[in-house]
């Protein structure tokens, strides 16, 4: 353990300054034994620090290493666990409690004798040694580490006069000592026995030298005592006048305390009286409420200007007063107490004044509205008197009233608004209620009668109004739906006279209906929407301002959801003063102007369906404009009332579009075409021609353009499937001839308009016009030379049955002299007579109004020269020498079909 223990202090504690004591091997309680030293250490350096390290050695082995150390006065307790009995076991505790395992007992109790004798030299804190036999623990004189040189090796495990049994290195200075001495004695490093008595024979001399020194002074010594036996009777002396003094300054001294204690109590009184005047002048400054402030909460005019601004700046004074965080104890205090019940009376008092006042001026801005209201409309509610007149009289202006003069008048108590709302909230919903009911009420009247007019405005006179049902403000729509009328095809020249199924719509007939009265519509329906869309946009700005909505953060007061909208009251969750559960202020305005404006919504909805009933295709113009404005609305705030109440209102405008989509692809299906007149350009065809020209002026840079271009699909396909329809129905008219013109007409139509979504369809119709007049061409041809067309056929079917082509003329019925006999049968004059009948037939086959005649006629003649060169080839290599020639030449075909066309 000696050897453990000066290699510990050589490579651990010396570079450290630090100087071991003691040393115990030891392993954790409980554990495997992974054994460590702990050790106590004190410090070479100045104060001294007495510390405990445990000393672990390395996983190589090969050395030791520090891995923690505590400072002996942070232990509390050293339990022995015993002590009576051997027991190795002891528990150390710091912070935390250590429990160890020494691997002796003998080990064990010297570390614990030294760290006894460690506290009481070094420690002023006593640890407490429990279980720790009475032998282990030594009492010893207390030093001070001012009496204990760093250099001494004096013992701290026994008294003053025993050495530190602790290997204690030289330092340089007594190396070289030793050194220079060593060098003089020759035998000093072979004879050490020799050297040591040497030394000893030195150490004599030097003894004997120290007592002839002392003897020799024994004179001095005496002088000395002398002189100290004068000092002693000096300091007496001195020490008789310090106490003559001291008598004579304790009078000063009780005096110096007595007027100390009374200055203490002035610098008390002094600093307890400055506390008090600051709390008084806070809450005199704090507390205390003018009296022109109190005179206008009591008495303030509030229908003027100036009476308006006195009673805002007294009211915010007031909640300035009220809402003072007062100091700890002020509550306590009676004069603050009776302050703030003063305070509440005149704030109760000036509230109550407040919302009956508003309320006032909310009743007499309503009967003022309503005055005006029944001034415009007076004539219109009288049974009998002309309506037409008393329209042109107060109908030409198609405008819904202003409410600015009452907004300017209402934002003047904006800011008692916003007081009201934060010291009695009761009263501030109350408000809020009232000026809903007034307000929906007056709406309500103004915004039927303005509908009123536009419905009449579109109707024109008030007989159409009865036609189309109009009754009373609410604008209700009466009067039976009648059948839609199923067309039937008649010749051309009185096609345009049938009632048309696109516009039939509404059981009114197309000449009823121009683009003027489109127009006017349209107009009318714009003017409605821009009038609406101001006003409830004014109003909601209004409700922001007047009732302190603007701010978007969560206030409360929400109206809650259960709300009945049609007519019912706000449901309160709460007493009245007591805001409510948070809730957003958008949604707050949201359903304010839900309960306002409950009648729009049913209004436009009547009005769109009164609009939808007089033709169909205002359901275009409706889409158009109010797409627009739902665009802008939701620009502006998505989720505002306007942008709903629009969006909801689109939602039915675009069900009506798809209606009339729906009702022409229907009515398409159920044309009946007339067995006795010639069909031509079918009349879906010549109405989805005049809908797309009106749908595309309309939906020009409109924001719906997408739902045009998906009704556009529904009706071309529409279109081309009844087309192809009424072609294999068609008995008068030859199928191909139905086909050709009709798809003339439409790639016509989408040629000229240039519709980009239906570009596809457009190349199917011509492809459909071009292959039928291919067709009807071709059939028709056979007719003029149907012998020798038959006689032609046979021998082609000879030549693909396998006969060459020189072998044909042996066949019997194919012969030179048949062939001359089929040749003579179409003279010249023959073919011209075939060819005009051929004319008049095509005439009588297509209609006037697609003019296909001549483009006809001329497909036909080039397919008569051509089928006349096939011939010639046929003869040219069937018949070869056989001289055999057509009776007519190109020539003449190209002279017959020109005069035959000039003719007619």
């Amino acid at each position: 353990m000696t050897a453990i223990k000066h290699a510990l202090q050589r490579d651990i504690f010396t570079p450290n300054d630090e100087r071991l004591l003691s040393i115990v091997n030891v392993c954790k309680a409980g554990k495997k034994k992974k054994n460590c030293f702990l050790c106590a250490t004190v410090t070479t350096e100045r104060p001294v620090q007495v510390k405990m390290v445990k000393v672990k050695k390395s996983d190589k082995g090969d050395f030791y290493k520090r891995q923690i150390a505590w400072a002996l006065r942070d232990l509390a307790v050293v339990d022995a666990k015993d002590a009576i009995k051997e027991n190795p076991e002891f528990d150390l505790h710091f912070e935390k409690v250590y429990k160890w395992v020494a691997s002796s007992t003998a080990e064990k109790n010297a570390f614990i004798s030294c760290i006894w004798k460690l506290n009481q030299r070094y420690l002023r804190k006593k640890i407490d040694f429990v279980n720790v036999s009475s032998q282990l623990l030594e009492e010893l004189p207390r030093v001070t580490e001012e009496s204990v040189p760093s250099g001494e090796n004096q013992s701290v495990t026994g008294g003053d006069e025993e050495v530190v049994d602790v290997y204690q290195e030289l330092n340089a200075r007594e190396e070289q000592d030793i050194e220079i001495m060593m060098e003089g004695c020759e035998c000093a490093i072979s004879n050490a026995e020799a050297f040591a008595e040497r030394l000893s024979r030195e150490l004599q001399v030097l003894d004997g030298a120290n007592i002839q020194s002392i003897m020799a002074s024994e004179k001095q010594v005496n002088i000395l005592m002398k002189l100290l036996d004068e000092a002693l009777k000096e300091v007496d002396q001195i020490e008789l006048k310090l106490s003559s003094y001291e008598e004579m300054l304790q009078s000063v001294k009780e005096q110096m305390d007595q007027i100390s204690e009374s200055n203490h109590l002035i610098h008390l009184s002094n600093t307890n009286n400055v506390k008090l005047l600051s709390e008084i002048e806070f809450l005199v400054n704090h507390m205390d409420l003018a009296k022109g402030h109190i005179k206008a909460l009591q008495e303030g005019d509030l229908a003027s200007s100036r009476g308006i601004e006195a009673c805002t700046n007294a009211a915010d004074a007031l909640l300035q007063c009220m809402n003072v965080a007062l100091r700890p104890g002020h509550d306590m205090l009676l004069a603050v107490r009776q302050q703030q019940q003063r305070f509440s009376d005149l704030r109760e008092q000036f509230a109550r004044r407040l919302a009956s006042h508003l309320n006032n001026v909310f009743v007499q801005q309503f009967t003022q509205a309503l005055l005006q209201l029944y001034n415009r409309s007076y004539f219109l509610s009288v049974p009998g008197h002309d309506q037409s007149s008393t329209l042109a009289q107060h109908s030409v202006e198609l405008a819904l009233p202003n409410h600015h003069p009452f907004h300017r008048d209402l934002l003047r108590y904006a800011k008692l608004m916003e007081w009201l709302k934060s010291t009695d909230y009761g009263k501030y919903e109350g408000l809020t209620k009232n000026y809903m009911d007034y307000l929906s009420r007056l709406y309500e009247r103004e915004i039927k009668d303005f509908f009123e007019v536009a419905k009449i405005k579109m109707t024109g006179t008030t007989k159409e109004s009865k036609k189309f049902g109009l009754h009373g403000s609410s604008g209700k729509l009466t009067g039976s739906t009648s059948s839609l009328n199923k067309l039937s095809v008649q010749s051309s020249g009185n096609r345009r006279s049938q009632s048309s199924s696109l516009l039939d719509m509404g059981n009114m007939s197309a000449s009823d209906l121009d683009v003027a009265d489109r127009t006017k519509f349209d107009k009318i329906f714009e003017q409605v929407l821009s009038e609406l869309e101001p006003l409830c946009l004014a109003e909601q700005d209004f409700i922001s301002k007047f009732f302190k909505l603007q701010q978007h953060q969560s206030m409360p007061g929400t109206m809650t959801e259960a709300e009945d909208l049609d007519g019912g009251t706000l449901s309160r969750q709460h007493n009245a003063g007591v805001p409510p559960p948070v809730s957003s202020e958008k949604d707050m305005i949201r359903q304010m102007m839900i309960k306002i404006f409950r009648c729009i919504e049913p209004e436009l909805n009547n009005l769109i369906a009164l609009g939808d009933k007089i033709d169909s295709f205002n359901s275009l113009y409706m889409l158009v404009k109010m797409s627009h404005h739902v665009w802008t609305a939701q620009n502006v705030d998505p989720a505002s009332f306007l942008s709903t109440t629009l969006g909801n209102v689109l939602v039915t405008v675009k069900r009506n579009f798809d209606k009339c989509i729906s009702n022409q692809i229907r009515q398409m299906e159920e044309v009946k075409i007339s067995k006795k007149s010639k069909v031509g350009i079918l009349p879906f065809v010549a109405e989805f021609e005049e809908f797309a020209g009106l749908a595309e002026s309309i939906f020009k840079n409109a924001e719906r353009r997408g739902d045009l271009d998906k009704a556009y699909t529904k009706l071309i396909r529409g279109v081309f499937v009844n087309v192809e329809k009424v072609a294999n129905e068609s008995q008068k008219t030859p199928r191909d001839v139905v086909m050709m013109e009709n798809f003339h007409h439409i790639f016509a139509t989408l040629s000229r308009l240039k519709i980009s979504c239906l570009e596809t369809e457009k190349k199917e119709a011509k492809q459909k016009y071009t292959d039928h007049l291919q067709s009807y061409v071709i059939y028709s041809l056979g007719q003029p030379l149907e012998k020798l067309n038959h006689f032609f056929e046979g021998v082609e079917a000879r030549v693909a049955q396998g006969i060459r082509e020189e072998e044909v003329s042996y066949q019997l019925a194919f012969n030179k002299q048949e062939l001359r006999k089929v040749i003579k049968e179409y003279p010249g004059k023959e073919v011209k007579k075939g060819l005009d009948n051929l004319y008049k037939k095509v005439d009588k086959h297509l209609c006037e109004e697609e003019n296909l005649l001549q483009v006809v006629w001329h497909s036909m003649q080039d397919e008569f020269i051509r089928q006349y060169k096939h011939f010639e080839g046929l003869i040219a290599r069937c018949y070869p020498g056989s001289g055999v020639t057509m009776e007519f030449t190109i020539q003449d075909i190209l002279d017959y079909c020109s005069s035959i066309a000039q003719s007619h």
